[in-house]
């Protein structure tokens, strides 16, 4: 059974009456199973952070559906009840962490806020036991619970933020280029880090991202979306390995790798959308 269904989703953006709107998700339909990886690829402005951000409620939708464990995801909730079950059923990693941390809260403090705000920690004994394990899950240590996200490297601070993700034990964790900001070396550390953590603890993963090979190191499934538009989908190493789609065609041959010719992918690019654009 799929934990999250999504169909028709649509979002439409106009920045007048009078302007034309730009289709950031078009009639857009996936499923996600327990445990599995999702990627979601395209260029920039293709809609992947839009979807995103609609399944964790920074976004509206025009129309559609979309529901996370049966419960609809689309209604803004209402009350406390609500807003704690949304976060306890979806959490969000962002490509910068300093979004999501409070730069003048240590560590340990803001993980321990988290917990006993939802109830997970009846004492501030057992919160820092969690909080020790959530930093033993994302493979930092007890002297990380002092530090300030400043006095943090930038991989450290992503894991930090993957660690308050995974606070609430969300179904689903929705990754928008969680990786794409750090350093080739500690991108890969992540990357074994969360492959860890989905085989461990069973939670789902959207994995949004431009990186091809980042999506074919996590993920089982790929979506490619072109403007909006889902233009193939499937297994992940077939959609790499064996594109259908034009436009992933065009994907698969942008990435640098031995024979990799670049004015020929600018060439390619130009002319499919001139194409796309008749």
């Amino acid at each position: 059974m799929s934990l999250v269904e999504v169909k028709n989703l649509h979002r439409e953006f106009r920045m007048g009456r009078s302007a034309e709107g730009v289709t950031a998700a078009n009639r857009v339909t996936f499923s996600i199973d327990a445990g599995e990886a999702l990627g979601l690829v395209g260029e920039s402005g293709s809609g992947k952070s839009t979807i995103a951000r609609i399944l964790v409620g920074l976004e509206r939708a025009d129309s559609g559906e979309a529901t996370i464990d049966g419960v609809d995801c689309l209604r803004p909730p209402r009350g406390k009840a609500a807003r704690y079950e949304r976060a306890r059923a979806v959490q969000m990693v962002f490509q910068d962490p300093n979004g999501s941390l409070d730069r003048r809260v240590p560590v340990g403090v803001m993980l321990q806020r988290i917990l006993r705000s939802h109830g997970l920690a009846p004492d501030s004994q057992q919160a820092r036991n969690q909080v020790l394990r959530l930093l033993d899950q994302v493979r930092l240590t007890e002297r990380h619970l002092d530090s300030k996200p400043h006095e943090l490297s930038g991989g450290q601070r992503q894991r930090v933020a993957i660690a308050r993700a995974l606070a609430l034990a969300p179904k689903l964790l929705v990754l928008d280029e969680a990786v794409s900001a750090l350093d080739v070396s500690v991108q890969a550390q992540v990357l074994e880090l969360l492959a860890e953590i989905q085989r461990e603890s069973g939670v789902s993963f959207l994995f949004v991202s431009h990186d091809l090979a980042v999506i074919q190191e996590l993920c089982q499934r790929t979506l490619v979306l072109f403007r909006g538009t889902v233009v193939e989908q499937g297994d992940t190493d077939e959609v790499l390995t064996n594109p259908q789609h034009p436009y992933t065609k065009l994907l698969v041959a942008s990435t640098p790798g031995p024979g990799w010719d670049p004015e020929r992918v600018v060439a390619e690019r130009l002319s499919f959308t001139q194409r796309m654009s008749l």
